[in-house]
């Protein structure tokens, strides 16, 4: 976790690619909501609070399930693209912080998706536990990338060119398989707020041509961060490398854990 200071210097940065950031990262599986509803006793038309909905990517699905939901989303440009590909539906989304931002209901389901890292970790499960009512659940979930042994090669072939602009992996680093991404038991339940009931794993693949890939990069706040002529460096040599490929395109593989937990009632 990066320090207060960077976690929101870095936090800031997707407003910047809302459009492409909705074009080009992955939907989440339908299977993972079908079992987030029954781990979390849900009901339509039950009320979800969203924490950092971005574009609309995990709420749409709910929505079409027909729950009530309220998101709250930092970025002015993500909020506006998030009430367009949601109109129609029973959502409210509301731009704000949800550290600062305070409910005006208690809600049966807080949940956040590929988002919950970048929430103060200080306040964070205080602020979901007192947006819920009792008997409430919160759910935290993220896309990330994983390497099974028959993923594509291109991935560990193209780190000589984040060595070479200094943006190597730090040391250390792992690659994890399909299925063994860290659960992230031990934090939740140390809040004393929540207990874990649940913990599910899923993944799934996307093929990529080099400008969806590079779009794809383009929303990830690292190569966001980044200065102009290490990705214009970065780019170049993805796009002249998938280009010698037959395809022209790379498989990046998805994993996610799904973390389901129930709101204690001595917080």
């Amino acid at each position: 976790m990066p320090p207060d200071n960077e976690r929101e210097r870095l936090r800031q940065t997707f407003d910047r690619a809302a459009q492409l950031y909705d074009q080009v990262r992955p939907d989440y599986p339908e299977v993972l909501f079908d079992d987030l509803i029954a781990l979390a006793r849900l009901t339509p038309p039950d009320r979800l609070l969203e924490v950092g909905c971005a574009t609309g990517k995990a709420t749409r699905p709910l929505a079409r399930r027909g729950f009530r939901i309220t998101c709250v989303e930092l970025g002015a440009e993500l909020a506006a693209i998030a009430r367009q590909n949601l109109a129609g539906f029973g959502v409210q989304v509301v731009r704000g912080q949800f550290e600062e931002w305070r409910p005006p209901e208690p809600f049966g389901l807080v949940y956040a998706a590929t988002a919950w890292h970048w929430i103060d970790p200080g306040v964070r499960y205080r602020r979901a536990w007192q947006a819920l009512r009792p008997g409430g659940h919160l759910a935290v979930w993220a896309a990330e990338h994983v390497f099974p042994e028959d993923g594509d090669p291109f991935f560990g072939e193209i780190q000589d060119v984040y060595d070479e602009i200094g943006e190597a992996l730090p040391p250390g680093s792992v690659r994890p398989r399909p299925g063994e991404l860290p659960d992230d038991r031990a934090e939740i339940e140390a809040s004393g707020l929540f207990e874990v009931v649940a913990v599910r794993q899923y993944d799934w693949e996307r093929v990529y041509d080099a400008g969806e890939y590079i779009g794809l990069l383009s929303t990830f706040s690292g190569h966001l961060a980044m200065a102009d002529w290490k990705r214009n460096r970065l780019y170049g040599e993805i796009r002249r490398r998938l280009a010698l490929r037959r395809d022209h395109s790379v498989r990046r593989h998805w994993g996610a854990v799904l973390r389901v937990a129930r709101r204690l009632e001595e917080g």
